[in-house]
């Protein structure tokens, strides 16, 4: 009954996230299409918007906006999916009468409206917009189209100001004014649009909305405002499928930039693989040849010489004296084979560490899965072309995935609980409480680790959003939706995947006394001190960091772009062949930091690999200040907090990415290495 549960969740999961898209976006002649407002705010602050009727517009009387009937659409929300919400959409009807015509060009419809007289408020709300370069957004027929509120045109004594050529460059202009320079400028409002459709056959493929310059009106107490909107139709001959291909910025996320970073990293790739095999394998080599040497002198018992020398002529060890004991090396280890006994020693907060294993392979899943998604849109439409489909996307795979969270955080604890002091004490007893406590808290982190700091970052902004008044708060239906989900499919297949990797097994290699090459000791040897800076964990992790954030910073320019500059995210190829180097770079990195730890005696490793990995977010989220203070910008409270808000969750969750990679990588070599030592 359970599953069946769970899989009437997830089927209902999909039909959510398909449900933006099933029209066919067909018209016939005649036929009304709804032009939708969605936004108004500053150019600079992409998470700063308001309603579009916050501003004294006004909207034309037509059968959608009759004055005093119960019958009008105008204002009327629109029936948003759950991504549109989590995406910030709020559209609203605008009150317009555009009807489908499939004439070309001759009849131009007009409609006009005029404001009741401006109170000072609103023509200082005029001022403010116009001043800050606040736009608005439109869509009709899925397809949007944006407009400036006004400008701002100088007075006397003001003719040397500049003039500006398009709005990027009207807002740098805006921002470099002096106090003495703004006070001689007046807020002009544009009140005449041109709304420009054009059509193929029984379908809209474009739409441009350009404002008339000559219309240009000083917004002033107790003066009316007079709109005008101006709907032509036109025919082309451009397909259907193609009509979002003039919002792609090819030329920005195709340039030879692009490429160039992308084979960078496949040069840091072959680097780093290089040097593993080089280097590390080489020295692995030399080590097995000096250890195995070792073990013969001691069967040998020192009676015969032997002498043995490396690849490049050099002894194995150095012995002195008659009873042929090897010096420096004698019959005791060194190096990395010294911790033998202690290196498959369960890490500290064992609990914690499990349900972050789990929560990073859940995440490694979801990215993958969603950039997969996303690959594929040819086969199913392209994720920008819908609004809220790629968030439906996280959220399905998100839900789904929850199993592998689950059965990686339980399968880790289960393998590490018997070396733990904790095991040890509940096996001379009689009672298993403490091992059930275990595994319940296990389970709970799991559950409840990733949840709860989104959760507490976007309630946080959500509570800023609310006080400001902007669209971008998430509303309390979409929450109770959001919560129903993760009750009823994220944390049940996170309880059934933990069960699942409770009672896994590891094989008949590993089943026998353990599950690991060699025996842990119950007594800790104490790790030296006195090591090179090569040889501590904090030399090497922050370098480790360093090369992995190397192999993505150009990448993450363009999603921060695509983020925060009104850019359309297109090119998931890029994104699926840099995903993969990071693997692979965070994976060596992680390998060497582990190797040179552990030949300073050092084994506590498992920290140190995951922190290898993790250490990427933060050169990830100092990039994002850097991004703010000089590729943007933006300013006040609110879009301020949105950002280190959303940069604190891409960090937080690229670093557990990240550092269960490395602790993936870094296992596989610790297991491989020790498996092919002789101990006694």
């Amino acid at each position: 009954m359970k599953v069946f549960s769970i899989a009437t969740a997830a089927v209902a999961l999909w039909n959510v996230s398909v449900h933006a898209g099933t029209s066919d976006h067909k018209y016939k002649n005649g036929e009304h299409v709804e032009l939708w407002v969605n936004k108004v705010g500053p150019y600079a602050n992409p998470q700063e918007a308001y309603e579009y009727y916050l501003l004294p517009y006004c909207a034309p009387d037509t059968k959608h906006h009759p004055e005093g009937k119960d019958t009008e659409k105008f204002n009327e929300l629109k029936s948003h999916s759950l991504g549109e919400r989590l995406g910030g959409h709020a559209l609203r009807h605008s009150g317009h009468d555009v009807v489908f015509q499939a004439k070309d060009g001759e009849d131009v419809k007009t409609e006009t409206c005029t404001t009741a007289p401006l109170s000072q408020d609103q023509a200082d709300l005029f001022r403010k917009a116009v001043q800050h370069r606040w736009f608005y957004q439109m869509y009709l027929d899925d397809l949007p189209v944006w407009g400036m509120v006004g400008e701002m045109l100088p007075g006397p004594g003001a003719d040397n100001l500049p003039k500006e050529r398009d709005d990027l460059e009207r807002l740098e202009h805006v921002a470099e004014l002096t106090d003495e320079d703004a006070a001689l400028l007046k807020p002009y409002v544009y009140t005449s649009r041109n709304l420009m459709i054009y059509y193929n056959k029984d379908r809209i493929i474009k739409v441009d909305l350009s404002s008339d310059e000559k219309s240009l009106q000083e917004a002033k107490p107790n003066e009316k405002l007079t709109f005008t909107l101006f709907v032509s139709w036109h025919s082309t001959e451009e397909q259907f499928h193609s009509r979002f291909d003039r919002y792609l910025d090819h030329a920005f996320f195709k340039h030879q930039i692009h490429w160039f970073s992308i084979f960078n990293s496949f040069m840091m790739v072959l680097f780093l693989t290089g040097l593993v095999a080089l280097i590390l394998l080489r020295t692995l080599k030399k080590d097995y040849a000096r250890y195995g040497l070792v073990g013969d002198i001691e069967d040998a018992g020192g009676e015969e010489e032997m002498e043995e020398f490396d690849d490049e002529g050099k002894p194995l060890t150095d012995r002195a004296g008659a009873g042929g004991e090897a010096k420096g090396m004698g019959s005791e280890d060194a190096g990395w084979k010294q911790v033998h006994g202690d290196v498959f020693r369960a890490p500290s907060y064992l609990a914690l560490f499990s349900a972050l294993l789990g929560t990073g392979w859940q995440l490694v899943v979801l990215t993958l899965g969603v950039i997969m998604f996303a690959v594929m849109g040819p086969i199913h439409g392209e994720v920008h072309e819908e609004r809220g489909e790629l968030l439906h996307a996280i959220l399905f795979c998100y839900s789904l995935s929850s199993i592998v969270a689950g059965y990686q955080s339980g399968k880790f604890y289960k393998r590490y609980w018997p070396s733990t002091a904790a095991a040890r004490r509940s096996t001379s007893s009689t009672s298993g409480k403490s091992s059930t406590a275990m595994w319940q808290a296990v389970m709970g982190l799991t559950v409840l680790l990733l949840p709860t700091v989104v959760t507490l970052i976007l309630t946080l902004l959500n509570a800023i959003s609310l006080v400001y008044g902007t669209i971008n708060y998430i509303p309390f239906m979409v929450v109770v939706k959001l919560f129903f989900l993760w009750i009823f499919v994220s944390v049940p297949l996170c309880v059934v995947g933990t069960l699942l990797g409770r009672h896994a097994r590891f094989g008949d290699a590993d089943s026998a006394g353990g599950h690991f090459p060699c025996r842990v000791n119950a007594i800790p040897r104490p790790i030296p001190e006195d090591v090179p800076w090569y040889g501590t964990p904090s030399g090497l992790v922050p370098l480790a960091g360093l090369l992995s954030f190397g192999s993505i910073f150009i990448e993450l320019y363009y999603v921060l772009t695509s983020l925060w500059n009104y850019k359309f995210y297109h090119v998931y190829g890029f994104l699926l062949g840099v995903y993969g180097i990071l693997t692979i770079v965070v994976g060596m990195t992680s390998i060497i930091v582990v190797y040179f730890c552990l030949n300073a005696e050092n084994y506590l490793w498992q920290w140190t690999a995951f922190g290898s990995g993790a250490s990427t977010s933060a050169y990830v989220f100092l990039y994002g200040v850097y991004y703010f203070l000089f590729k943007t910008q933006m300013n006040g409270f609110l879009q301020t907090s949105f950002y280190f808000g959303y940069m604190s969750l891409i960090a937080l969750n690229l670093g557990v990415l990240c550092g269960t990679l490395g602790h993936a990588s870094a296992s596989k070599f610790v297991k491989a290495i020790f498996q092919n030592v002789k101990v006694d």
